[in-house]
């Protein structure tokens, strides 16, 4: 029995081994996906979250968000950079290199006890999480890492166009990557 705010909680209770909860399946997100507030000022495209990410959350997906590079460096009142910015900039890869760490120490750790990661949620044509075209400086890293774990190096990424209400055919391509099929756009 554990005691946690104004309850007993007997998790010996709790069902165990049922295949639904949980999936053991897990995607990793980059961290303006599930918080706008990180992004520069004015170039927010949804009010908190993006919505489809309660979607992705019902899906059975354990969701785990990147850390935002650019925030955690420069903090909220930053300026607007390119790639070349960042990847200039002293000791931004380092730090980039750091606060991966702990998530793909994470996803060795389930991977090791069968978790299944499905790939990376990313942001196309941003200077850090953009994966065509132009990879970004976070990205860059953290799938050099992922290549050297041998994990997942599937993606899909958010499309400049999608905003708040204006989801095009992008759920439809989330809903197949997630069912496994490469996303070819």
């Amino acid at each position: 029995m554990v005691y946690f705010a104004d309850r007993l909680w007997n998790f010996s209770a709790l069902p165990r081994g049922n295949m639904d909860f949980p999936g053991k399946r897990l995607i990793l997100v980059c961290h303006c996906i599930l918080n706008q507030n990180a992004v520069l000022r004015g170039w927010e495209r949804a009010r908190g979250a993006f919505p489809f990410a309660a979607d992705l959350m019902k899906s059975g997906y354990g969701v785990i968000q990147l850390p935002c590079p650019e925030l955690l460096f420069l903090g909220p009142d930053r300026p607007p950079m390119s790639y070349e910015d960042y990847a200039r900039l002293s000791g931004y890869r380092e730090h980039c290199i750091r606060l991966l760490e702990p998530v793909l120490k994470e996803l060795s750790i389930c991977s090791r006890k069968g978790y299944r990661f499905r790939g990376v949620i990313a942001v196309r044509e941003s200077p850090n999480c953009a994966l065509s075209e132009r990879r970004g400086v976070f990205m860059e890293l953290l799938f050099e890492r992922l290549r050297e774990l041998h994990l997942s190096t599937d993606f899909i990424e958010l499309p400049v166009w999608y905003a708040e209400g204006e989801e095009r055919d992008f759920r439809k391509r989330l809903d197949d990557f997630l069912r496994g099929k490469r996303d070819e756009s």
